[in-house]
């Protein structure tokens, strides 16, 4: 925040404040609260039923857009043939027949992309729940610099010998 705006609303200047964000640890007493819960949740994906009709959608956007072309091309065949007149009024409700087969096509393609837009989105946390699941595991203990360095020293070696 600005100086200004501490200010004017008295707050407490940015400078002063502390802000301690404690993040609560996963403790022995936790761990089979969440794997009980994420047993819950696996149960709960699978009772729920899979969404059926998606591909009928499909085929009904396009027959949908199939008619609204096919109006389109006999009322523009209707209005050329036609006193001036009326055409005016048949080529404005053509033109309405090819915006809906428009809109037709662009929800069907809307509706594709939000699929794979889901898709994406659950690869994505499928893939990091998936890495915070492989922990690597490793060894350590406490040596000095001398140690360390003899160490390193004779990997090198035995690195040059192996060539």
């Amino acid at each position: 925040m600005t100086r200004k705006l501490e200010e004017l609303f008295d707050l407490p200047s940015s400078s002063e404040q502390d802000i301690n964000v404690t993040l609560p640890e996963a403790t022995e007493t936790s761990l089979p609260v969440l794997t009980d819960a994420l047993a819950t949740i696996d149960k709960i994906e699978l009772a729920l039923p899979t969404v059926h009709g998606l591909e009928s959608s499909d085929s009904e956007m396009d027959d949908i857009a199939a008619k609204a072309q096919e109006s389109f091309e006999n009322l523009m065949d209707l209005g050329m043939n036609v006193d001036s007149r009326y055409a005016a009024e048949i080529f404005s409700v053509a033109s309405t027949m090819l915006g809906h087969a428009i809109t037709a096509k662009t929800a069907k393609v809307n509706k594709k992309l939000r699929i794979i837009d889901l898709q994406l989105k659950k690869a994505r946390l499928d893939q990091t729940n998936n890495d915070g699941d492989s922990v690597p595991s490793g060894e350590g203990r406490v040596i000095d610099r001398n140690e360390l360095l003899q160490h390193l020293l004779s990997r090198s070696q035995e690195k040059k010998t192996d060539r």
